[in-house]
């Protein structure tokens, strides 16, 4: 399944894309957010997997399946771009801001966001399409929901 997937990420011309290319997307996006200061914490990999279930209206287990799968698709994909590529195709403008405090949500899981995250961060909203003003409105719902 893993081959599968990366194949679609790795291609420079895509096939039809759908929901379930949308959902492994944003949790490799998610968990590659997580891993950005060095540190793959408890409390991310929770925040994930309810920022999943909540999102894609999953079960506790679709979800933790679905970030596991999102770890190593993450650990082998060769850029964040392809990522935000898959987002921004099938995720509609109106509906990025959410996709951007979801990420958010990641990044201030455990209280700690380095320059590396907010770097990041930067470059994903831009990827998507999401200006630097929505970007902050999304940080400060993602903040008071923690």
């Amino acid at each position: 399944m893993i081959k599968n997937i990366l194949k679609l990420f790795q291609s420079e011309t895509p096939s039809a894309l759908n929901t379930d290319d949308t959902q492994i997307a944003l949790a490799a996006l998610m968990v590659r957010l997580a891993k950005t200061d060095g540190e793959y914490a408890l409390i991310e990999m929770t925040m994930i997997d309810r920022v999943l279930l909540k999102r894609f209206d999953l079960s506790d287990e679709a979800a933790q399946e679905l970030r596991k799968s999102a770890e190593e698709l993450e650990s082998n994909a060769p850029d964040t771009v392809r990522f935000t590529r898959v987002i921004k195709e099938t995720v509609i403008y109106e509906e990025r801001a959410g996709v951007i405090e979801a990420l958010w949500s990641i990044v201030l899981a455990d209280g700690n966001h380095d320059d590396e995250e907010h770097g990041l961060m930067r470059l994903v909203a831009n990827l998507l399409g999401v200006n630097d003003r929505d970007s902050a409105f999304a940080r400060q719902r993602a903040q008071k929901q923690i």
